[in-house]
């Protein structure tokens, strides 16, 4: 990970999708900068183990449960007086062509990656205007920008959440919030899945020629979510190996 140059202390994280991959890297990053850090996600024995991993807190809740959304929020701020980072990163796959995808499998998709972004950062946005302080940091992906083949609905999210943070971007500026997105190319458990075939062509298309470490994703978003990189806003950065270019 390196040195750690960021320094949170005082501000709370929230983070989606932390018990494993990119999200639990991106916790682990925070509280090593010592912010006060909740990690999120469905499955509570999980996420719980990941946390007490950390030092850090845990959250279990469906991102897209409005309810579920609320109480965290609310939680995070009753224990601590405040909310300042929140890392949407939260994301599932159900890939198909799209004559084979099913209502639900479209359905699921959208709602964890574009309607958790969506929920988690309205929750979060009274607190941030009451602060005048804010970072926003929404994980989208290459596939958003270009489309891939059987991910009608992940590249649909995606693209959505960077519409969604774009829009966020403009209307949230004036409370001293920021709201930028990440574009990764890392190994997770979703990139696993990935026939090996299909992961072969896919790493000659990156010029590093290889998948990143999900480690190497947190300094990009830990940058987005500092004090410092505050005149940034409304910003899509790929941490890909060059995978954009």
């Amino acid at each position: 990970m390196g040195n750690l140059t960021f320094d949170f202390t005082g501000r709370t994280a929230l983070v989606t999708g932390a018990a494993r991959g990119i999200g639990r890297e991106v916790a682990r990053f925070l509280t090593a900068a010592r912010a006060d850090v909740y990690l999120i996600d469905w499955d509570e024995a999980e996420v719980t183990a990941a946390a007490r991993e950390l030092g850090a807190r845990a959250a279990a809740a469906d991102v897209a449960s409005t309810e579920d959304v609320e109480r965290v929020v609310a939680t995070a701020v009753s224990e601590t007086g405040r909310v300042d980072i929140l890392v949407n990163n939260a994301g599932i796959l159900r890939d198909g062509l799209l004559w084979k995808l099913t209502d639900d499998d479209w359905d699921a998709v959208l709602n964890v990656h574009a309607s958790g972004t969506f929920r988690f950062t309205r929750a979060c946005v009274p607190h941030f205007r009451a602060q005048n302080y804010g970072r926003v940091v929404n994980v989208t992906s290459y596939s958003g920008l270009h489309g891939n083949v059987g991910q009608a609905n992940y590249a649909t999210a995606k693209a959505g959440i960077i519409g969604f943070t774009r829009t966020a971007a403009k209307e949230l500026a004036r409370f001293g919030v920021s709201v930028n997105a990440v574009s990764p190319n890392a190994e997770t458990r979703m990139v696993a899945s990935v026939p090996t075939d299909k992961r072969a062509e896919l790493i000659t298309g990156i010029p590093m020629g290889r998948f990143g470490d999900p480690a190497e994703m947190c300094a990009a978003i830990g940058f987005l979510a500092s004090a410092e990189a505050g005149y940034i806003t409304g910003a899509v950065l790929p941490v890909d190996g060059g995978l954009s270019i």
